[in-house]
């Protein structure tokens, strides 16, 4: 009777080599083609959007133009207040639209997939800002061209300077609507999250009555929301030829907050609403 052949026990178990896990999404550094890649993407999707174009770019030209209208009357009126609008219109819709398109991609399943990908939560961001950066440069200078060369709005300094201050204006609208999306559950909320966050500042910015002639507790808050800078930094090109310190002051800070809320909406960016 046969014997069967010896069996080596003491030879070590061989197992695959295993593969080297992924770099979660938060430690991949940025990378400027992965950036580029995620705002043509965007525009891409933009453009076959024709209603989402018309609230970008039409609406606030159309707000600003009824405006006028409605003071006809008395053209000073939409002098010192036109300016202003002319910042606050874009912010408002660039809020709208990106906090919307920003969780629409969560709740499609679109925003995992890519976070799956060699993309960071950075890329993601930074795509978003660049995409709806180059749709709010659009915006402010159509609006501005329609404010001040069709609508006379009298302005003592550079109509560049409002149109600098436009495109800040929406700017940080586009990144106060990437970092609200992070707390919406649905567009609905999302939209609701517009009056909660703009409201207040559009009645503490200075808008209807000076700032300084405020509630001092009142007064106090404004000066610490974004919108109130905003509408100082228009003033200052409304009443003045020469930059002005004033001027520079406030639109870095526009600039500061714009920068600081794109920060905090990349570090609360989720794949999913929950």
């Amino acid at each position: 009777m046969g014997t069967a052949a010896p069996t080596r026990r003491d030879a070590a178990p061989t197992h695959p080599h295993p593969a080297a896990a992924p770099r979660p999404a938060a430690n991949r550094r940025a990378s400027a083609p992965r950036t580029a890649a995620t705002a043509t993407r965007v525009l891409r999707q933009l453009r076959h959007d024709p209603r989402t174009i018309a609230l970008m770019l039409i609406v606030p030209c159309a707000m600003i133009a009824l405006l006028r209208y409605v003071f006809d009357g008395n053209p000073r009126t939409f002098d010192a207040t036109g300016a202003s609008l002319l910042g606050i219109f874009p912010m408002t819709t660039m809020f709208l639209v990106t906090s919307i398109a920003t969780l629409r991609e969560r709740t499609s399943g679109t925003l995992e997939r890519l976070l799956a990908m060699p993309l960071g939560k950075t890329d993601l961001i930074a795509g978003y800002a660049l995409a709806f950066g180059l749709v709010a440069v659009v915006q402010s200078a159509l609006a501005t061209a329609l404010s001040v060369w069709l609508l006379d709005l009298d302005v003592t300094g550079s109509p560049w300077l409002l149109l600098l201050v436009a495109v800040l204006d929406a700017l940080l609208g586009t990144a106060l609507g990437l970092f609200v999306s992070a707390f919406a559950a649905s567009e609905f909320q999302a939209v609701q999250f517009m009056p909660a966050v703009l409201m207040p500042q559009l009645l503490l910015c200075g808008l209807f009555t000076p700032r300084d002639e405020m509630q001092p507790v009142l007064s106090g808050l404004s000066d610490a929301l974004p919108m109130s800078y905003a509408v100082d930094a228009m003033n200052e090109v409304l009443r003045h030829s020469d930059i002005t310190g004033a001027f520079v002051r406030d639109a870095a800070i526009v600039t500061g907050c714009a920068l600081l809320v794109l920060s905090l909406g990349a570090a609360t960016l989720r794949r999913r609403t929950r």
